[in-house]
């Protein structure tokens, strides 16, 4: 969507003074190679948007250098990327005194940022980090401005609280018009005539709450966002993946017709290319299990915090 990107443009790169030529890395849930791949790259050059995608599959702690690296390497000059993936990335920047990668800002997306990761992804990298709200369906976009505010992208939707829940109407995306859709994501408008000491006029989102899909943490220390290609091409009406242990996935899924033996095969073969040998249990149902706000969380952690701050600090 041209327009969408223009507005990513402008509302993004322009408000922080981004030349637009500038480089830029884009740390993102696109597999470049296997898993099991161990030795660089991890990532591939975009000429044409002056782009370094870098794929999150590879960030475990004794990878994230290779990272680092990479960023020199192509004289890289803001970041955009999952709050948890930038955040591994400035965690290894800082346990190495890297002070030689000074980025011009850092956007988050996907995930929201909590204090200490907004404190470690500007001390590694010497910038700003702003955070942006939005979704596949373009139904509302957001962004946040120098002064800490979350701007609404009003071109892109009609933003509505009820009960505290997000209902978009979606204005841009003419390829799926959503009129008072259901996000399922809980958030707060600002009061009405609330202002911006930024200077600009667009309406704000006080917060979104209630938006962190889980992470899967890998044997290797790897935090895995980006699970959503697994399905890509099956044939299910819904599907969540639950990580019961560090080894072990549980995989609820709804078929649909055409789902076969071969088919359970090709998610358990994605499923361990993108995160090592691990158990798979697959558990056909009905009908996926709802959290408690009636949204399908599509990734679901449930390790023990001892046991995945054990993996997360493994050399």
């Amino acid at each position: 969507m041209e327009a969408l990107h223009a507005l990513g443009a402008a509302r993004t790169r322009g408000w922080h003074g981004v030349p637009a030529d500038a480089r830029w890395a884009r740390l993102g849930g696109q597999l470049v190679v296997p898993a099991t791949e161990r030795r660089p790259p991890f990532w591939v050059w975009n000429a044409a948007l002056n782009q370094l995608y870098m794929s999150t599959y590879h960030l475990a702690p004794d990878l994230t250098p290779h990272y680092l690296d990479a960023l020199d390497r192509y004289g890289i000059r803001f970041l955009s990327g999952y709050t948890s993936s930038l955040h591994a990335l400035a965690t290894a920047a800082l346990q190495l005194g890297r002070t030689d990668l000074r980025m011009l800002v850092a956007f988050t997306n996907a995930e929201p940022v909590g204090d200490h990761q907004r404190a470690a992804i500007s001390a590694a990298f010497g910038c700003a980090v702003r955070e942006t709200y939005g979704m596949t369906e373009s139904v509302a976009w957001a962004s946040e401005c120098e002064a800490g505010r979350l701007h609404q992208w009003p071109e892109v939707g009609i933003v509505e609280v009820l009960d505290g829940e997000l209902i978009c109407t979606g204005l841009l995306n003419s390829d799926m018009p959503l009129i008072r859709y259901r996000t399922g994501d809980r958030g707060r408008l600002a009061p009405p005539g609330s202002t911006c000491t930024c200077g600009r006029g667009l309406p704000l989102l006080e917060a979104v709450e209630g938006r962190t899909s889980d992470v899967v943490v890998t044997r290797d220390g790897r935090q895995v966002f980006w699970l959503n290609p697994v399905w890509y091409g099956i044939p299910v009406r819904e599907a969540q993946i639950v990580q019961e242990s560090i080894g072990r996935l549980r995989v609820r899924y709804a078929p649909a017709p055409g789902f076969v033996a071969a088919t359970a095969r090709t998610v358990v073969d994605r499923l361990r290319q993108r995160l090592g040998e691990v158990e798979v249990v697959l558990e056909e149902v009905p009908e996926v299990p709802r959290s408690a706000n009636g949204k399908l969380r599509a990734v679901v952690c449930n390790v023990p915090p001892a046991e995945r701050d054990a993996a997360l600090v493994r050399p």
